[in-house]
């Protein structure tokens, strides 16, 4: 893997899109005291390296699931049968085309996988689980946690 050089400028813009990704170039420089031209470089250097991967707008579930729903959100945990590559990564596949799948990561020690999943209500959930789960043989356990109020949402990482 290359070797990439991030200088306090870079960590400064990266921290500052993190906050607010819709700020317009010149007000970025501008929190960051540099030129919009150097700016506008720099953070094209960092979507070119892949440090910015893609800029999202965070809805508000709360609000949102009052006039479209997804009331109900659940940490699912997963554990298959078969832990060997090709098992894993059909069931990652599987799970990133579904759109109630908010978030995936592979874990270890416990379960194989945490799941955000994100339904109407729980006759939508149920149907995610069959769709997802029961559908599939390898799919021991499944084991749904479901949240009751959302204390905590960001999506920041942590720099220097």
């Amino acid at each position: 893997m290359e070797q990439i050089a991030l200088d306090t400028t870079d960590l400064q813009l990266l921290a500052q899109l993190q906050l607010n990704a819709s700020l317009s170039n010149q007000a970025l420089a501008a929190h960051v005291h540099i030129s919009p031209p150097t700016c506008l470089r720099r953070v094209k250097r960092l979507r070119d390296l892949g440090l910015i991967e893609r800029e999202i707008a965070v809805l508000s579930v709360d609000k949102l699931s009052a006039i479209v729903g997804h009331g109900l959100c659940a940490i699912v945990e997963i554990t298959l049968d078969r832990q060997d590559e090709g098992a894993l990564s059909a069931f990652e596949k599987r799970v990133a085309t579904d759109d109630a799948v908010q978030q995936c990561y592979r874990v270890s020690p416990g379960p194989d996988f945490c799941l955000v999943v994100h339904t109407a209500h729980m006759p939508d959930y149920l149907a995610l689980s069959q769709r997802l789960f029961t559908s599939d043989a390898n799919v021991r356990n499944v084991k749904a946690f479901f949240s009751l109020k959302r204390s905590k949402f960001g999506a920041r990482v942590p720099l220097p």
